[in-house]
C-alpha cells in the first residue's frame, strides 16, 4: 500500500519537507482499519475520508487521508497539531475544514493530474 502526498499539500503541511519522523508517523497512521471515516461532500467517486490520530515528537496530530476504496490507497490531504483551527474538530459541521478540505481535494487533483506528487510505501 502506498500513501501519496501531492507535492502543494506537501509544501502547505510540511513546508516543503517530509522529515524521518513525520514519516513514522506516517506509517503509523496509514492502517485503515485503525482510522475513523467520517463524512465530506464533493469526494471523488469510490474514495471516503479517514480521520487518524498520532502522536509525534511535536505533540499530538490529527490525520486526514482520502483512501481510494479499489486500490486501497491512501492521499494525505492534512497532517496538523490538535490546537490548528482544522485538528481541533474534523468534522464537516466545521467551516474551516470543510473550506480547507475542498481545497486540499483540488490541490490533490491538479497535482495527480500533472504527475506532481510523492509516495511513501507502507507496511500495511
Amino acid at each position: 500500500m502506498f500513501i501519496v502526498i501531492s507535492h502543494q499539500i506537501k509544501a502547505r503541511e510540511f513546508d516543503g519537507e517530509i522529515s524521518a519522523e513525520v514519516t513514522e508517523v506516517l506509517k503509523r497512521t496509514s492502517k485503515v482499519a485503525l482510522a475513523s471515516p467520517i463524512s465530506g461532500k464533493g469526494l471523488p467517486p469510490q474514495t471516503r475520508l479517514l480521520k487518524a490520530y498520532a502522536t509525534s515528537a511535536n505533540g499530538p496530530r490529527r490525520l486526514v487521508y482520502l483512501l481510494a476504496t479499489e486500490s486501497g490507497t491512501l492521499f494525505l490531504l492534512f497532517y496538523r497539531s490538535k490546537n490548528d483551527p482544522v485538528g481541533e474538530n474534523i468534522s464537516p459541521k466545521n467551516t474551516v475544514f470543510a473550506k480547507q478540505l475542498r481545497r486540499h481535494l483540488e490541490m490533490l487533483h491538479e497535482d495527480i493530474v500533472a504527475n506532481q506528487y510523492d509516495r511513501i510505501e507502507t507496511d500495511a
